[in-house]
This record gives structure tokens, C-alpha cells and sequence, in this order.
């Protein structure tokens, strides 16, 4: 399998190029560049059809949060009313519409004219999903109804996308897919930086814009090496992001996260038993007024647990988790654009007392940075600007690809292109690497294989096959040669 070296040739068209170091006096890069070389080469040429997938459906996704506005806005929106019904009687008229659903949350109306989002458990609604039944909230009126899906509510066309870019609609197996473009896109994006980055130019315009006046695979080359520039910091933040919650990598990440004390907290919401449901006081807050003679066991109401937390200073958009047995009412703030507004406390449903509560600002460093990370690749970080970027980064990305395959196609070896085809990169380049680098690039490269297993495994798969090959070729010479 001899692929041509995708640089080779170009660089003897550039007059003004230096030799890289004297003659007879090569440099670590000079001999680790063949081999960053084959490696971005083949990695890119074998990868990129599942990148060009992951673009493709994440720049979809990346849209799909303004088309949700459009698609559902019968659902989303309502004409805006002179007051607010209590949130009881809206959940009570949402349980009317599906008396064989429970309700599980609710998201009280955010702003005016956005609808209240009921979510339930219903017969038929797929694990992980739920039932997101939209009421109006000057009405009580039921405006439809909605598979959600997510912490971000994600409705059916986004569920759609979502599904189709984490897994290809193939559930758990096609997981495999998305882990393996992620794996690989770091490594693709951060070689590309070393072999466009070392090339000798008479001008830093040159690395950071198309050359001017360039035709043919020296143009393309240009756009691809210029624009992957620009693109790869956001490309190595987006691998990094989607291994988090991938099948192998993810577990290798969330126990080093663990370790290191930087698992996310959680509010704790259970109620002592024995306490008639009452999960006693929490020093600063007292009970609400009116509430002192309430029996224990009897519930206070969504209403009630909403002023307790506003009360507690959440005064963002709020997610109320109602209670079941031996827990109570938690209610989140639910922005994530920045500054975000992510407390959370958790209410004794006996009587209105905040049980226990939860800072953003208390989480660890690493806590807030993996979900930053995490909410800045949904989109959701930033809101509009956040979702733009990444339209821009992921449209970025399938141009890199497809002027990558361009380059490969206009050095195709055919026959009638034989004398523009180039020298094929030769194996056997890690025999030239020194040792001082090729020791310490052996000991990473097997850690990360280690720490991202679908990375080990592939580049593994890649080397067999590849030396298995090259033994096939040398036998067929030395059989011609006999």
C-alpha cells in the first residue's frame, strides 16, 4: 500500500524555501517529519470519511436549535398574558391530558411567552426519554406535546440529529463510529500543525492565508494547510469534549476525573427517616410563613418549592425535580450561558425548608471545566454564539477533508499521471528518528493508545496491516528479481 507523499513536490516548487539544517547535520524534525508525515497521511485518508459524517450531522445539529423555534413554536411560544396561573394547576392540567403519565420534572415558563414543559413517564416513551407536555401558562392550556430528550430538552428534531451524530441511528454499536472520529481528529489536527507550521516560507502571511496566485494542488494545499490553522484549537477541544461521554475513553476520563477530585457534586435531597418526611432545617433559611402547623408527610407544592429556591437565591431559569419516596423536591437553575447559573438546592416537600444546597462556584475546578467543555460542544455554553461556532467550525472541517482528498486525487499514481505522481513516502521512517525522540515518542504514543483504546487499537490494526504489506511487496521484488 504505497500512497504518495502528499507534501513531496510541492515543496521543490517554493525557490525561496531554506534547506531546514545544514548539509550532513539533520535535525530531530528532519527525521520525525516522514514519519509525522505518513502518519497524518494515512490517518487522514482512513479517518476522514467518519470526521466528514461527524461534521456533516454536527453541523446540522449545530442548527437544529434555532429550527426547534421555528418547527415547534406552536408548542414553544404562547400570546403573553396579563398573570401566570399557579404552577400546580398547570401540572394538573397536564396530568389531565395523560392520566396514565407521572410526572417526574416540570420547567416553569423562563420568560414571557415561553410555554411551561411538563415531562413524564408515559407508556411507549423510550428509556432516557420523556414526555414533554407544553402548557400555557396564563391558561393552563395544553398546547401539545413532545418527545424530550437530554438535560438540554432536546425535542425530536434535535433528538433526531443528536442520535444520527453520536451513533448513526445504530444505538449503542454505532457509538463506536463516533468514538473512533474523535480519537483520531486530535491526532490528525495536531500533525497537520507540525508539518504546515515547519514548512519555510518567506513570510508568516503565508501560513496564516491562502497563498495568492497559487494554481492547482499547490492551491489546495495552501487552503488546506491555512484554514487548518485557524481550526485547530477548536478541532482538538471538540475530540477532547466528545471522548468525555464516548463508551472506552469516557471511563478512562471520568476515573481519572475522579482521582483527582473533580467529580461533579450533586445536591443531596434525601430525607431522614423516621423525620415525617421532614429532612430538618438548614442553618440561614427558616420555614416559610403559614407552614409551621403543616402535618408531616403532607407536600407543599411545586409552587411553594419554587418560592423556597428563589428564596435561596436561584434567580435563573429553574428545573423542578418533584419528590418520590425517601426524597424531596430539587430544584436547578437550568442557564448554562455564561455567566452560568447552575445552583441547586434541595426542598423538603413536608414543609418548605431548604434541606441542602449547591453552588457552581463550590464545584471543583475540573468539575466547572468539564462542563463548560461539555456544554460549549452541545452548543449550549454560549447560547447563539455558541452554536454558530461550532456551524463555522464543523463547515471548517469538511472543506479541510475535502481539499485533503483533492490533494490525494490530483496525485493520484494512474498511468496517465505517472510523471506527476510523486515519490511515495518509503517505510521504515522511525528508523531515522533518533532515539532520544523516538524513546519518549514511543512511551506517549502507547499511552495514549492505553488512555483512548479505539486510538490504540486502530493505529495497532494500521501497523500489522501496513507491515504486512510491505513484506508482501518485498517478496513479489525479490521474486521478480529471480
Amino acid at each position: 500500500m504505497a500512497i504518495d507523499d502528499p507534501v513531496q513536490g510541492i515543496e521543490s516548487e517554493r525557490p525561496t524555501a531554506a534547506p531546514e539544517t545544514a548539509p550532513g547535520t539533520p535535525s530531530a524534525w528532519s527525521s520525525l517529519r516522514p514519519l509525522v508525515l505518513r502518519l497524518h497521511f494515512y490517518a487522514g485518508l482512513l479517518i476522514a470519511p467518519l470526521l466528514l459524517v461527524a461534521a456533516t450531522s454536527g453541523f446540522l445539529y449545530a442548527l437544529s436549535y434555532q429550527a426547534e423555534k421555528v418547527v415547534y413554536r406552536h408548542e414553544l411560544r404562547v400570546p403573553v398574558g396579563d398573570r401566570t396561573v399557579p404552577l400546580s394547576a398547570q401540572l394538573d392540567a397536564a396530568r389531565a391530558a395523560h392520566p396514565d403519565g407521572t410526572v417526574t420534572s416540570v420547567r416553569p415558563s423562563a420568560e414571557d411567552g415561553a410555554t411551561t414543559r411538563v415531562l413524564m413517564t408515559t407508556p411507549g416513551i423510550e428509556e432516557g426519554k420523556s414526555l414533554a407536555v407544553f402548557v400555557d401558562p396564563y391558561t393552563a392550556e395544553v398546547r401539545g406535546e413532545l418527545t424530550s430528550y437530554g438535560s438540554s430538552g432536546a425535542l425530536p428534531l434535535r433528538t433526531w440529529l443528536s442520535e444520527l451524530h453520536r451513533h448513526l441511528q445504530l444505538g449503542e454499536p454505532g457509538r463506536i463510529y463516533s468514538e473512533l472520529a474523535a480519537s483520531w481528529l486530535w491526532v490528525v489536527a495536531l500533525g497537520g500543525l507540525l508539518l504546515w507550521t515547519a514548512r519555510k516560507r518567506t513570510s508568516k502571511r503565508a501560513m496564516l492565508t491562502p497563498e495568492r496566485g497559487a494554481t492547482g494542488r499547490r492551491r489546495t494545499l495552501s487552503l488546506h494547510g491555512s484554514l487548518g490553522l485557524w481550526a485547530v484549537t477548536g478541532l482538538v477541544l471538540l475530540s477532547a469534549t466528545g471522548l468525555t461521554w464516548s463508551r472506552f475513553a469516557g471511563e478512562n476520563i471520568g476515573a481519572v476525573q475522579d482521582q483527582l477530585g473533580g467529580a461533579t457534586p450533586v445536591v443531596t435531597a434525601t430525607l431522614e427517616p423516621g423525620a415525617g418526611g421532614s429532612g430538618g432545617g438548614h442553618e440561614g433559611h427558616e420555614s416559610m410563613p403559614g407552614m409551621e402547623d403543616m402535618p408531616g408527610g403532607a407536600d407543599v407544592g411545586a409552587d411553594l418549592a419554587v418560592v423556597a429556591a428563589r428564596q435561596a437565591g436561584l434567580d435563573g431559569p429553574l428545573a423542578v425535580t418533584l419528590p418520590t419516596d425517601g426524597r424531596g423536591y430539587v430544584v436547578a437553575e437550568t442557564d448554562t450561558q455564561f455567566p452560568v447559573r447552575l445552583d441547586s438546592v434541595a426542598i423538603d416537600p413536608a414543609n418548605g425548608m431548604v434541606m441542602d444546597e449547591l453552588r457552581f462556584a463550590d464545584y471543583p475546578v475540573l468539575a466547572q471545566l468539564t462542563r463548560f467543555g461539555i456544554d460549549a460542544h452541545m452548543g449550549v455554553f454560549l447560547g447563539v454564539v455558541n452554536q454558530l461556532a461550532l456551524a463555522v467550525l464543523a463547515l471548517a472541517l469538511i472543506l479541510i477533508i475535502l481539499w485533503g482528498y483533492r490533494m490525494w486525487w490530483l496525485r493520484r499514481p494512474t498511468k496517465e499521471r505517472k510523471l506527476s505522481a510523486g515519490r511515495a513516502m518509503p517505510r521504515g521512517a522511525w528508523r531515522k528518528v533518533p532515539m532520544t525522540v523516538l524513546l519518549p515518542l514511543l512511551a506517549v504514543t502507547a499511552m495514549a493508545g492505553w488512555f483512548v483504546p479505539l486510538l490504540g487499537v486502530s493505529l495497532l490494526a494500521f501497523l500489522v496491516l501496513d507491515g504486512a504489506l510491505g513484506l508482501l511487496a518485498r517478496s513479489r521484488t525479490r521474486r521478480r528479481a529471480h
